[in-house]
């Protein structure tokens, strides 16, 4: 009973800070503003994007793959692919139930049982695999944009891209040793799936007719790409807004299309997620490679 009362808890605290931080955001810019960015968006460029956001979703999904079979739980992809999708339909539509990621761990543990800790390191070290290359993105289109607020750190941020890349390598080999084979080809995926996303941001501003500043909505899309991560709203709810709501105001970027942009992949996301619902009332069944 306490630990179900604590979950709910969780929960509620997620859901308070989530409308706490949209309200937070529409005392500072108009609704009507934004809801006049989204009026303008060309449906061919939003299926695009939906597109290109569908494929960073089963590269990660092979990425999850690549470190799952690394500890002996060898699932056929297309197995994989309907577990990633029930994930993140949890994740959005479930917060108060088992999160995607757990239910992700629980299955993995109780059909090859490769060992709870196993099973945890993995899916850390694909979460941390994907943010090494957000961050790693964030800093080269840091060094391409022109905005004067990056040109005093050109120097720190050159450095911080190699210097990531071989911290999170020794924390792999230090901590994670026997996931040392698949490092260069998960990080290899890691750059394709945030590649995708950053096309299907693109997308997004082609739809909204956003031609200024597309280096500069990149760059606060990745970051709040990173902040979403951290688990204090649901699926990142107000969170990621909040983000593209500050990242506009100091690189003087027009906070209503910011939010806008923010919106609509929220909504795509959302699309996305709402079918893994088929693999709840019909829970996907692991099939192992021959």
């Amino acid at each position: 009973m306490t630990e179900k009362l604590r979950k709910k808890g969780i929960t509620a605290l997620k859901i308070i800070v989530s409308a706490v931080l949209i309200y937070f955001i529409f005392t500072k810019i108009e609704l009507k503003d934004v809801v006049q960015t989204l009026k303008k968006s060309d449906p061919l460029y939003i299926f695009l994007a939906i597109l290109f956001f569908v494929l960073s979703k089963i590269l990660s999904a092979f990425r999850t793959n690549l470190f799952f079979h690394q500890i002996g739980a060898k699932l056929t992809q297309w197995s994989n692919l309907k577990l990633s999708l029930l994930g993140m339909f949890y994740n959005l539509f479930l917060p108060g139930g088992v999160g995607g990621d757990a239910y992700k761990g629980y299955l993995i543990q109780k059909e090859y049982q490769p060992g709870t800790k196993k099973v945890v390191s993995s899916i850390l070290l694909d979460r941390l695999n994907g943010m090494l290359l957000l961050f790693v993105y964030a800093c080269l289109l840091a060094l391409l944009s022109k905005n004067e607020f990056f040109q005093s750190f050109y120097w720190l941020i050159t450095t911080a891209i190699p210097l990531s890349v071989v911290v999170f390598w020794l924390v792999n080999k230090t901590f994670f040793p026997s996931t040392l084979p698949i490092f260069w080809k998960a990080v290899g995926f890691s750059a394709l799936v945030q590649l995708s996303q950053l096309v299907s941001i693109l997308f997004i501003l082609k739809s909204l007719s956003i031609s200024l500043d597309v280096v500069e909505y990149l760059f606060v899309f990745l970051i709040s790409s990173i902040v979403s991560v951290i688990p204090l709203t649901i699926g990142g709810i107000g969170s990621r807004e909040v983000t593209f709501l500050y990242g506009a105001k100091w690189l003087g970027l027009d906070e209503s299309t910011s939010i806008g942009i923010s919106f609509t992949f929220f909504l795509i996301t959302a699309l996305t997620s709402l079918f893994g619902v088929i693999y709840h009332f019909k829970k996907p069944k692991l099939e192992s490679v021959d």
